[in-house]
Parts: structure tokens; sequence; C-alpha cells
């Protein structure tokens, strides 16, 4: 009876840890979501760039891919009630694009925990978030962008940011792919930096 009692509050002590260190993240991912955005040179206003994809990615790899996708949602859920001006639009390709980085990226380190894995993960993460936000932007973001705005108003948009940018097509090769290649490169070498200093404190 004893060690059944001990068992149980093991695993409850275990699950308060991981529900503690998940919302900790998930509320980093959602200050960087609010305060350290901003848009880049050449692209939309919309496509803002931002690091808040990283406590994710860190949770990712130090607790499995579910925790990736968990502070993702979370914080997206978050930035929907208090800060959303896209009527959850953003919120959804942030999401979609969130976990097609974080998650592959997880799931491969949780195969090979190595730098080497760490980086062929993160490889990976970034071409898999780089193909869903293709297809995400073509054929359903931006037509739930032009029931919210126009589709005219979108294009004029894009095209004042970079005058290449005169449809779809040319949104996505101009603008999507080198957005999100540009966005993982640099949450991947952030990650491998900072890593494996706050991963024992992700472990205890």
């Amino acid at each position: 009876m004893i060690k059944t009692k001990c068992n149980s509050s093991a695993k409850l002590n275990f699950k308060v840890r991981d529900i503690t260190k998940i919302s900790l993240l998930s509320a980093i991912a959602f200050l960087l979501m609010v305060f350290a955005e901003f848009p880049l040179p050449l692209f939309p206003s919309f496509l803002k760039f931002g690091l808040s994809d990283l406590p994710a990615l860190i949770g990712g790899f130090a607790m499995g891919p579910v925790t990736g996708i968990i502070i993702e949602f979370i914080k997206n859920l978050l930035h929907f009630f208090f800060k959303s001006e896209t009527g959850g639009v953003g919120n959804l390709a942030n999401f979609i694009v969130g976990i097609g980085f974080v998650v592959p990226a997880a799931v491969v380190y949780s195969v090979n925990k190595t730098k080497k894995g760490a980086v062929i993960g993160m490889a990976v993460g970034t071409v898999t978030m780089t193909l869903l936000a293709s297809l995400a932007n073509y054929y359903v973001l931006i037509p739930l962008y032009a029931k919210v705005y126009s589709m005219d108003a979108i294009l004029n948009m894009m095209s004042q940011a970079n005058k290449a940018i005169v449809d779809l097509k040319t949104y996505i090769v101009y603008a999507v792919i080198p957005f999100n290649i540009l966005k993982a490169v640099v949450v991947s070498i952030i990650t491998l930096l900072i890593y494996k200093k706050v991963s024992p404190i992700l472990h205890m």
C-alpha cells in the first residue's frame, strides 16, 4: 500500500512539473508573439517575423512533439483572445506553420538525441514548414483573408511590399518560401546555441 501511494505521488508530481513547464514555455511564446514580432522589408506587413516558435521547439525537443503542439496551441489561443486582429486567420496560419516546423524536428530528435539529430530534425522541419506554409497560404489562408478584407486589397498590400508579387503564385515564390526558410533558420540557430543550457532545467 505504501509503495502504491509513493508511485501515485511520484506520478502526480511528474504531471504537475510537466504542466508547469508547458505553461511557462507557452507564456514565453505568447509574450514573444505579442511584443517581439515585426515585419521585414520586401515582405507583406502581415508576415510578421519573430521567435515565438522557439519555446515550442525547445519544449518539443525536451518533452516530445506533442508538447510542441500544445505550446503552439496555447500560444495562439491566448493571442486570439488578447491580441488577434484578423479574426483568427493569423492565429490559424501561425499554428499550422508552427507545428509544421516543430513536430518534424521534435520527432527526428526523439529518435536521435544528438546535435546531429537536432540539426537534421530542424532541416526536415524547415522543409516541411515551408511546404505546408505554401500550400496553406495558397489554398486556405489567403482565401480566408480575402473574406475578411478583399483579394484586391491583399494583392495590393503584397505588391506594395514587393513589386515582383502580382498574384498568389508569385506571393508564394517571393514571400512565403523565403520568409519561412529565413524564420526557421534563425530559430534553429538560436536553439542550437541555447538548448543545452536550458535543457537541464526542463529535465528536472
